[in-house]
């Protein structure tokens, strides 16, 4: 009885799988590369917390956190639209695309260089650059990262989610080769961490080219900005809702820079990176919900209904697993790190169920064309994060503001379960584009 009843599973489970096949497919390769990417970039930050002084860590991680938070607000919701519009546009991709990363890099580098010379003017040589090659890494990374971010989202977009996977590995390769090179040669500053990190995207991007012969340059045509300005409306919705929903997130390591200390966001960061790397499993998931329901919106229910059942499990065993071995995480990192933090980061992989509640149910949003009526309840969530983290900080060090955050994700969390048992049903019927042809020169 107990072997049927496995095989029975087994086989439900099967069906269920090969019914959301382009789902598991393109989540697949997207979790295929996180994976990757995890484990490289664990050890990337165990060779920069072994080799560079936790003061030197603690800035370095804060200017990279500040740099996402730059292309995020310079983004401008473009990367989102590409994910759930370019299916829609066949044969007018590579010019929505250029148009997006014109529009995009521009803003992020414009923004950039506005932080670096505000922090100059403001903080001088006691700011977190100090120096103008330090100001420089910090604004060609923002325009690169942007680039990054539209790329890699136009490639979910087209349902070519293995080039996002091959670009993911090679950065993560690409960038440990040049921190051992650069340590190696006894440059030890955060600014050169910025550095390393820089040209691994940008040789992550000729590597990917070369690896899928052109793939990343036929993203790019002639900028069609007719079309861009046709979807203005929408790009403002996912806007707000990007930023409110993954600002505060962003801002963490630099939150904990500014108030508590370089030496405890050292700590800080070496379990965050973990539970952020965690959490792009259940958001490539969801994001990947866009796109796949955008082309079988009739199965709708199922694939959301599989992809968030799958998230909150993975997301429960990290909580889990970083509850129990968060001492010993920190030691591998640096054996100064667990004194610093304490037992104060065990739960932190907890929030992660909340996240996961949230990426959905802003999935959802996405995919009812609801986002500027989510937007607001989103960013009073975020702010509501800020401020629980902010006083928690305030209250407990490092241990209050991870219980600010975890407690503030989790409510987001409930609300979002709430949300997220009515409106399902929503999806299928919600736009009628919908159920038009969706075929692309892109897809095989």
């Amino acid at each position: 009885m107990p072997i049927d009843f496995v095989r029975m599973a087994i086989t439900r489970l099967r069906q269920a799988l090969q019914k959301s096949a382009a789902l598991v497919m393109n989540s697949g390769a997207l979790a295929t590369g996180t994976v990757a990417t995890a484990g490289l970039g664990f050890a990337y930050w165990w060779l920069a917390a072994r080799l560079l002084p936790p003061d030197v860590m603690g800035v370095a991680s804060g200017l990279l956190s500040m740099m996402s938070l730059v292309t995020l607000f310079g983004e401008c919701g473009l990367a989102t639209l590409l994910t759930g519009e370019l299916v829609r546009h066949p044969g007018k991709e590579p010019g929505l695309v250029a148009a997006a990363a014109s529009l995009g890099v521009t803003l992020s580098v414009s923004l950039a260089l506005l932080f670096v010379v505000g922090q100059t003017f403001l903080m001088g040589s006691t700011g977190s650059i100090d120096d103008w090659f330090g100001g420089l890494a910090f604004i060609v990374g923002c325009g690169l990262n942007n680039l990054t971010v539209l790329g890699d989202q136009a490639f979910v977009g087209i349902l070519r989610s293995s080039s996002k996977m091959i670009r993911l590995v090679l950065f993560s390769i690409f960038k440990l080769m040049l921190l051992a090179g650069v340590t190696a040669l006894g440059f030890t500053s955060a600014t050169a961490l910025l550095w390393t990190w820089v040209a691994g995207l940008l040789a992550s991007w000729i590597g990917v080219d070369l690896l899928t012969k052109g793939g990343a340059r036929r993203l790019i045509g002639t900028p069609d900005f007719k079309l861009l300005h046709a979807h203005r409306r929408r790009v403002f919705g996912h806007y707000a809702l990007d930023v409110a929903l993954l600002a505060p997130a962003i801002a963490m390591p630099y939150l904990v820079l500014v108030l508590l200390s370089p030496t405890t966001n050292a700590a800080f960061v070496a379990v965050w990176m973990l539970v952020s790397v965690a959490a792009l499993i259940p958001s490539a998931m969801a994001m990947v919900l866009f796109p796949v329901v955008r082309a079988s919106p009739k199965q709708s229910r199922h694939n959301i209904l599989v992809s968030l059942t799958v998230s909150l499990l993975f997301s429960l065993v990290c909580g889990v697993f970083i509850f129990t071995y968060s001492q010993q995480i920190l030691a591998v990192f640096n054996p100064a790190y667990p004194g610093i933090a304490g037992s104060g980061l065990r739960l932190l992989g907890f929030s992660l169920l909340g996240s996961t509640l949230k990426f959905h149910a802003c999935a959802l949003a996405r995919l009812t064309d609801r986002m500027r009526n989510a937007a607001p309840w989103f960013a009073l969530g975020g702010l509501l994060e800020l401020c629980f983290a902010a006083l928690g900080a305030h209250l407990g060090g490092l241990q209050g503001l991870v219980l600010g955050w975890t407690l503030a994700v989790s409510i987001e969390g409930v609300c979002a379960a709430l949300w997220l048992m009515s409106a399902t049903k929503l999806v299928a019927g919600a736009d009628p584009v919908l159920q038009g042809s969706t075929s692309s020169p892109f897809q095989t």
